[in-house]
């Protein structure tokens, strides 16, 4: 948001070159969600099938879809293509969709004629979802699915994706009802950081009994947070790393503020990747910011 399709294709190109930086993420929300409320905002999924196409080596997805946006057989259609596009690069990231108590991004269902359901209602469409998806991925022969918020008539997808057997699936979200989601469905699971990092830790053993419960390994769901960083204070930045890394979180998202300094993916390997690694604080020249 409040960037254009130039400003981030630049980004994603250098971070592609850097072999320090492993995947790249978009967002999906419809209106920005910070900043002028009227400024500029793409469609996540256009716009990463785009990028796909300009990148050769990073991991990519979105942090993470809403699963209130789009029907779920049209999603996995959606996905497929982009896997597709990027040659078997694809992490599909999704969730419940935004919570009622971030007004700025209630607002965007309204403007674009979307239901807006109830937390409940939102956690069992996820988990309805999460099921229709992977069978669209996986299965050789059209289905019926009738689910309570999901309903499908022969149901088949074609061409699958090209990971098999499917993408990985992450799964974005702190509420417990969604964690059950996690549990059944993910390969990882992303929370957002920056706070109390014992908040996030007990998250992550909520999970883990989740996981017990229903027999399967806590270990089988990478534990992912997304991290934002500050241009001005690396060494705050590099300390969260080390803690989320130090608590278990081995899938590290870093979120960079618009508008991107030029060469911000090398900086961000040279001084916050690298320099976390070896355990230094030592803070580097901040780089100059792009219109």
């Amino acid at each position: 948001m409040q960037v254009d399709y130039r400003d981030v294709l630049r980004v994603w190109r250098e971070a592609d070159a850097i072999p320090q930086i492993g995947h790249a993420w978009l967002f999906d929300h419809l209106m920005p969600i910070g900043g002028d409320p009227d400024g500029p905002v793409h469609e996540g999924w256009t716009l990463l099938s785009a990028l796909a196409a300009q990148t050769r080596r990073l991991r990519l997805g979105l942090l993470v879809t809403s699963n209130r946006f789009r029907p779920p057989a049209l999603l996995a259609k959606i996905a497929t293509t982009v896997d597709i596009v990027s040659g078997g690069r694809l992490d599909f990231g999704i969730g419940a969709g935004s919570r009622p108590s971030v007004p700025m991004a209630r607002r965007e269902y309204d403007a674009h004629g979307l239901p807006y359901h109830d937390a409940a209602h939102a956690v069992e469409a996820l988990a309805e979802a999460c099921t229709v998806i992977r069978r669209l991925w996986t299965e050789d022969a059209p289905f019926d699915f009738h689910g309570t918020h999901v309903r499908l008539t022969r149901a088949f997808g074609n061409p699958k994706p090209v990971q098999r057997p499917r993408p990985p699936i992450m799964i974005g979200g702190r509420a417990s009802g969604t964690l059950r989601v996690v549990a059944e469905h993910a390969d990882l699971w992303n929370i957002p950081g920056g706070g109390d990092i014992d908040d996030l830790v007990a998250r992550s053993r909520l999970l883990d009994r989740f996981c017990a419960e229903i027999g399967r390994d806590p270990a089988e769901i990478t534990r992912s947070i997304h991290l934002p960083v500050s241009y001005d204070e690396p060494g705050t930045t590099r300390d969260k790393i080390a803690e989320a890394v130090g608590s278990g979180f081995s899938h590290v998202v870093l979120g960079l503020a618009a508008p991107y300094p030029a060469g911000v993916a090398r900086w961000v390997a040279d001084e916050l990747i690298t320099p976390s690694t070896r355990g230094s604080t030592a803070a580097g020249p901040v780089p100059s910011p792009v219109p």
